[in-house]
Protein backbone atom coordinates (compact mmCIF):
# COMPACT_ATOMS: atom_id res chain seq x y z
CA UNK A 1 0.00 0.00 0.00
CA UNK A 2 1.51 3.66 -1.10
CA UNK A 3 2.12 6.18 1.56
CA UNK A 4 1.68 8.33 -0.64
CA UNK A 5 -2.02 7.80 -0.94
CA UNK A 6 -4.24 10.94 0.48
CA UNK A 7 -7.10 10.10 2.52
CA UNK A 8 -10.16 11.39 3.37
CA UNK A 9 -13.09 9.72 4.98
CA UNK A 10 -16.85 11.38 4.78
CA UNK A 11 -19.19 10.50 7.50
CA UNK A 12 -22.04 12.17 8.94
CA UNK A 13 -25.69 11.98 10.00
CA UNK A 14 -28.36 11.56 6.99
CA UNK A 15 -29.36 14.52 5.35
CA UNK A 16 -26.53 16.80 6.99
CA UNK A 17 -24.69 17.34 3.44
CA UNK A 18 -22.50 14.32 2.88
CA UNK A 19 -23.14 14.11 -0.78
CA UNK A 20 -22.63 17.90 -1.05
CA UNK A 21 -19.37 17.49 0.94
CA UNK A 22 -18.22 14.68 -1.81
CA UNK A 23 -19.05 16.35 -5.04
CA UNK A 24 -16.66 19.44 -3.39
CA UNK A 25 -14.06 17.08 -2.96
CA UNK A 26 -14.40 15.64 -6.36
CA UNK A 27 -14.04 19.28 -7.58
CA UNK A 28 -10.56 19.71 -5.89
CA UNK A 29 -9.26 16.51 -7.91
CA UNK A 30 -10.15 14.11 -5.46
CA UNK A 31 -11.46 10.40 -6.53
CA UNK A 32 -14.90 9.81 -4.49
CA UNK A 33 -16.50 6.53 -3.60
CA UNK A 34 -19.82 6.65 -2.32
CA UNK A 35 -20.95 4.08 0.06
CA UNK A 36 -17.57 1.47 -0.55
CA UNK A 37 -18.19 -1.78 1.44
CA UNK A 38 -15.15 -1.21 4.16
CA UNK A 39 -14.53 -5.12 3.62
CA UNK A 40 -13.45 -3.88 0.41
CA UNK A 41 -11.00 -1.55 1.42
CA UNK A 42 -7.85 -3.35 1.86
CA UNK A 43 -8.31 -4.71 -1.52
CA UNK A 44 -9.32 -0.63 -2.87
CA UNK A 45 -6.31 0.41 -1.49
CA UNK A 46 -3.98 -2.08 -3.24
CA UNK A 47 -5.58 -1.39 -6.48
CA UNK A 48 -4.93 2.26 -6.37
CA UNK A 49 -1.03 1.27 -5.02
CA UNK A 50 -0.78 -0.38 -8.04
CA UNK A 51 -2.04 1.77 -10.91
CA UNK A 52 -0.14 4.54 -9.06
CA UNK A 53 -2.46 7.06 -10.71
CA UNK A 54 -4.52 7.97 -7.79
CA UNK A 55 -3.29 10.63 -5.11
CA UNK A 56 -6.44 12.02 -3.61
CA UNK A 57 -9.12 9.80 -2.32
CA UNK A 58 -11.98 10.59 -0.50
CA UNK A 59 -14.60 8.13 0.87
CA UNK A 60 -18.39 8.39 2.66
CA UNK A 61 -19.02 6.29 5.11
CA UNK A 62 -22.36 5.84 6.67
CA UNK A 63 -24.58 3.76 7.98
CA UNK A 64 -25.18 1.76 4.57
CA UNK A 65 -22.06 0.06 4.90
CA UNK A 66 -23.77 -2.32 7.74
CA UNK A 67 -25.43 -4.04 5.11
CA UNK A 68 -22.15 -5.20 4.73
CA UNK A 69 -20.79 -5.34 8.17
CA UNK A 70 -22.43 -4.95 11.12
CA UNK A 71 -19.36 -2.72 12.83
CA UNK A 72 -18.98 0.54 10.69
CA UNK A 73 -15.47 0.04 11.29
CA UNK A 74 -13.74 -3.24 11.87
CA UNK A 75 -9.91 -3.35 13.40
CA UNK A 76 -8.95 -4.21 10.19
CA UNK A 77 -10.30 -1.30 8.45
CA UNK A 78 -9.64 0.75 11.40
CA UNK A 79 -5.47 0.00 10.96
CA UNK A 80 -5.66 0.84 7.45
CA UNK A 81 -6.92 4.04 8.33
CA UNK A 82 -5.05 4.85 10.80
CA UNK A 83 -1.70 3.67 8.24
CA UNK A 84 -3.08 5.82 5.91
CA UNK A 85 -2.76 9.57 8.43
CA UNK A 86 -6.77 9.59 7.04
CA UNK A 87 -8.54 12.83 7.68
CA UNK A 88 -11.94 12.26 9.14
CA UNK A 89 -14.89 14.69 8.64
CA UNK A 90 -18.22 14.47 10.26
CA UNK A 91 -21.30 16.19 8.63
CA UNK A 92 -23.75 16.64 12.05
CA UNK A 93 -27.29 18.86 12.32
CA UNK A 94 -29.85 19.33 14.64
CA UNK A 95 -32.64 16.94 15.05
CA UNK A 96 -34.71 19.73 14.26
CA UNK A 97 -32.29 20.95 11.24
CA UNK A 98 -32.52 16.85 9.66
CA UNK A 99 -36.29 16.63 10.39
CA UNK A 100 -36.95 19.88 8.78
CA UNK A 101 -34.65 18.36 5.75
CA UNK A 102 -36.31 14.86 5.53
CA UNK A 103 -40.00 16.62 5.60
CA UNK A 104 -38.95 18.92 2.55
CA UNK A 105 -37.94 15.96 0.64
CA UNK A 106 -40.78 13.22 1.56
CA UNK A 107 -37.62 11.01 2.08
CA UNK A 108 -37.70 8.08 4.62
CA UNK A 109 -35.12 7.96 7.06
CA UNK A 110 -32.97 4.71 6.47
CA UNK A 111 -33.81 3.59 10.35
CA UNK A 112 -37.18 4.53 10.47
CA UNK A 113 -39.15 2.44 8.22
CA UNK A 114 -41.32 1.37 11.01
CA UNK A 115 -41.39 4.15 13.23
CA UNK A 116 -41.49 8.03 13.64
CA UNK A 117 -38.68 9.91 12.16
CA UNK A 118 -37.24 11.19 14.72
CA UNK A 119 -37.00 8.14 16.52
CA UNK A 120 -34.77 7.13 13.30
CA UNK A 121 -32.61 10.23 14.00
CA UNK A 122 -32.12 9.41 17.19
CA UNK A 123 -30.69 5.75 16.43
CA UNK A 124 -28.53 6.71 13.62
CA UNK A 125 -26.89 9.57 15.94
CA UNK A 126 -26.16 7.21 18.38
CA UNK A 127 -24.47 4.08 16.39
CA UNK A 128 -22.20 7.02 14.52
CA UNK A 129 -21.21 8.30 17.70
CA UNK A 130 -17.83 6.48 17.41
CA UNK A 131 -16.91 8.21 14.42
CA UNK A 132 -17.94 11.13 15.30
CA UNK A 133 -15.99 11.16 18.49
CA UNK A 134 -12.93 10.13 16.09
CA UNK A 135 -13.49 12.56 13.51
CA UNK A 136 -10.73 15.36 13.24
CA UNK A 137 -13.38 17.68 11.66
CA UNK A 138 -16.77 18.25 12.49
CA UNK A 139 -19.01 20.08 10.43
CA UNK A 140 -22.72 21.37 11.78
CA UNK A 141 -24.74 21.95 8.96
CA UNK A 142 -27.93 23.05 11.19
CA UNK A 143 -27.70 26.82 9.67
CA UNK A 144 -25.95 26.99 6.59
CA UNK A 145 -26.85 26.81 3.21
CA UNK A 146 -25.57 23.94 0.60
CA UNK A 147 -23.43 26.88 -1.07
CA UNK A 148 -21.94 27.75 2.37
CA UNK A 149 -20.87 23.53 2.76
CA UNK A 150 -19.56 23.92 -0.57
CA UNK A 151 -17.21 27.17 0.42
CA UNK A 152 -16.16 25.87 3.59
CA UNK A 153 -15.03 22.38 2.43
CA UNK A 154 -13.40 24.51 -0.07
CA UNK A 155 -11.53 26.84 2.26
CA UNK A 156 -10.70 23.24 4.19
CA UNK A 157 -9.01 21.23 1.88
CA UNK A 158 -8.32 23.14 -1.02
CA UNK A 159 -4.03 23.57 -1.06
CA UNK A 160 -2.29 26.24 -2.70
CA UNK A 161 -1.31 24.60 -5.68
CA UNK A 162 -4.63 24.04 -6.65
CA UNK A 163 -7.15 26.37 -8.53
CA UNK A 164 -10.37 24.90 -8.86
CA UNK A 165 -11.97 27.53 -11.01
CA UNK A 166 -11.63 27.44 -14.65
CA UNK A 167 -12.64 29.03 -17.96
CA UNK A 168 -13.85 27.33 -20.75
CA UNK A 169 -13.84 29.64 -24.39
CA UNK A 170 -15.57 28.34 -27.26
CA UNK A 171 -15.77 29.38 -30.59
CA UNK A 172 -19.27 28.70 -32.51
CA UNK A 173 -21.11 29.13 -35.35
CA UNK A 174 -24.45 30.38 -35.11
CA UNK A 175 -25.74 28.58 -38.17
CA UNK A 176 -25.25 25.72 -36.42
CA UNK A 177 -27.14 26.10 -33.40
CA UNK A 178 -26.05 27.60 -30.01
CA UNK A 179 -24.09 25.80 -27.76
CA UNK A 180 -26.04 24.65 -24.86
CA UNK A 181 -23.61 24.40 -22.03
CA UNK A 182 -22.59 28.01 -22.99
CA UNK A 183 -22.67 30.41 -19.63
CA UNK A 184 -21.83 33.52 -22.11
CA UNK A 185 -22.96 33.90 -25.24
CA UNK A 186 -21.07 36.82 -27.01
CA UNK A 187 -22.49 37.48 -30.66
CA UNK A 188 -19.29 39.25 -33.17
CA UNK A 189 -21.12 39.06 -36.66
CA UNK A 190 -21.65 42.62 -36.15
CA UNK A 191 -17.46 42.81 -36.90
CA UNK A 192 -15.69 42.96 -40.65
CA UNK A 193 -16.26 39.65 -42.07
CA UNK A 194 -12.96 38.11 -43.97
CA UNK A 195 -14.97 35.80 -45.53
CA UNK A 196 -15.59 38.52 -48.53
CA UNK A 197 -11.84 38.88 -48.27
CA UNK A 198 -11.01 36.58 -51.23
CA UNK A 199 -7.40 35.49 -50.30
CA UNK A 200 -8.78 34.81 -46.51
CA UNK A 201 -12.17 33.20 -47.63
CA UNK A 202 -10.73 29.71 -46.99
CA UNK A 203 -8.68 30.40 -44.13
CA UNK A 204 -9.80 30.58 -40.27
CA UNK A 205 -9.01 32.63 -37.59
CA UNK A 206 -6.33 30.20 -36.71
CA UNK A 207 -4.42 31.62 -39.64
CA UNK A 208 -2.32 34.19 -38.84
CA UNK A 209 -3.78 36.60 -41.90
CA UNK A 210 -7.27 36.07 -40.66
CA UNK A 211 -6.70 36.58 -37.05
CA UNK A 212 -4.65 40.08 -38.16
CA UNK A 213 -7.75 41.50 -40.30
CA UNK A 214 -10.23 40.83 -37.45
CA UNK A 215 -7.71 42.60 -35.25
CA UNK A 216 -6.94 45.31 -36.65
CA UNK A 217 -10.28 46.63 -36.95
CA UNK A 218 -10.31 49.81 -34.91
CA UNK A 219 -14.22 48.62 -34.09
CA UNK A 220 -12.69 45.11 -33.05
CA UNK A 221 -10.26 46.59 -30.74
CA UNK A 222 -13.13 48.67 -29.07
CA UNK A 223 -14.91 46.03 -28.37
CA UNK A 224 -12.72 43.50 -27.57
CA UNK A 225 -11.52 46.25 -24.40
CA UNK A 226 -14.95 46.78 -23.29
CA UNK A 227 -15.87 42.65 -23.33
CA UNK A 228 -12.57 41.41 -21.24
CA UNK A 229 -13.16 44.57 -18.86
CA UNK A 230 -16.80 43.24 -18.13
CA UNK A 231 -15.56 39.72 -18.08
CA UNK A 232 -13.16 40.23 -15.77
CA UNK A 233 -15.52 42.23 -13.11
CA UNK A 234 -17.94 39.51 -12.97
CA UNK A 235 -15.40 36.22 -12.70
CA UNK A 236 -14.80 36.91 -8.60
CA UNK A 237 -18.77 37.24 -8.65
CA UNK A 238 -18.67 33.66 -10.24
CA UNK A 239 -16.19 32.55 -8.16
CA UNK A 240 -18.04 33.77 -4.99
CA UNK A 241 -21.26 32.02 -5.93
CA UNK A 242 -19.63 28.07 -5.79
CA UNK A 243 -19.39 27.89 -9.63
CA UNK A 244 -16.12 25.59 -10.62
CA UNK A 245 -16.46 26.33 -14.30
CA UNK A 246 -17.78 29.37 -16.50
CA UNK A 247 -18.05 28.22 -20.50
CA UNK A 248 -17.97 31.57 -22.54
CA UNK A 249 -19.33 30.90 -25.89
CA UNK A 250 -18.06 33.40 -29.02
CA UNK A 251 -20.55 32.92 -32.37
CA UNK A 252 -20.09 34.35 -35.78
CA UNK A 253 -21.87 33.09 -38.38
CA UNK A 254 -20.11 30.21 -39.34
CA UNK A 255 -18.03 29.71 -36.69
CA UNK A 256 -15.00 30.01 -38.84
CA UNK A 257 -13.09 33.47 -39.17
CA UNK A 258 -14.58 36.58 -36.28
CA UNK A 259 -15.60 33.93 -33.26
CA UNK A 260 -12.49 31.80 -33.50
CA UNK A 261 -10.12 34.84 -33.40
CA UNK A 262 -11.59 36.94 -30.58
CA UNK A 263 -11.98 33.59 -28.78
CA UNK A 264 -8.42 32.88 -29.65
CA UNK A 265 -7.12 36.05 -27.78
CA UNK A 266 -9.65 36.17 -24.78
CA UNK A 267 -8.44 33.05 -24.20
CA UNK A 268 -4.97 33.80 -23.96
CA UNK A 269 -5.41 37.06 -22.34
CA UNK A 270 -7.70 35.19 -19.58
CA UNK A 271 -5.05 32.84 -19.12
CA UNK A 272 -3.48 35.08 -17.29
CA UNK A 273 -5.26 35.16 -14.32
CA UNK A 274 -6.94 31.90 -14.60
CA UNK A 275 -6.87 28.37 -15.79
CA UNK A 276 -8.56 28.46 -19.57
CA UNK A 277 -9.56 25.87 -22.42
CA UNK A 278 -9.93 26.63 -25.56
CA UNK A 279 -11.63 25.06 -28.35
CA UNK A 280 -13.11 25.74 -31.90
CA UNK A 281 -16.46 23.92 -32.24
CA UNK A 282 -17.39 25.33 -36.19
CA UNK A 283 -13.94 25.84 -37.40
CA UNK A 284 -13.52 23.14 -39.69
CA UNK A 285 -17.02 22.20 -40.76
CA UNK A 286 -18.77 22.85 -44.18
CA UNK A 287 -21.89 22.79 -45.18
CA UNK A 288 -21.83 21.83 -48.97
CA UNK A 289 -18.81 23.88 -49.29
CA UNK A 290 -19.85 27.11 -48.42
CA UNK A 291 -19.27 28.83 -44.86
CA UNK A 292 -20.09 32.73 -44.79
CA UNK A 293 -18.75 33.20 -41.03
Amino acid sequence: MSDKIELIIISGMSGAGKTIAMQSLEDLGYFCVDNLPLTLLPKFFDLLSESGKVKKVALVIDMRSRAFDQDLISPETDALISATHAKTVFLDASDEALVSRYKETRRRHPLSTEGRLVDGIRKERQLLEPLRQRAQLVIDTSNITPRQLREDMFHKFETQTEQVFHIDVLSFGFKYGLPIDADIVMDVRFLPNPYYIPELKELTGLDTPVYDYVMKQAQTEDFYQRLLEMLVSVMPGYKAEGKTSLTIAIGCTGGQHRSVSIARRLANDLGNAYPVNLSHRDVNRRKEGVNRS
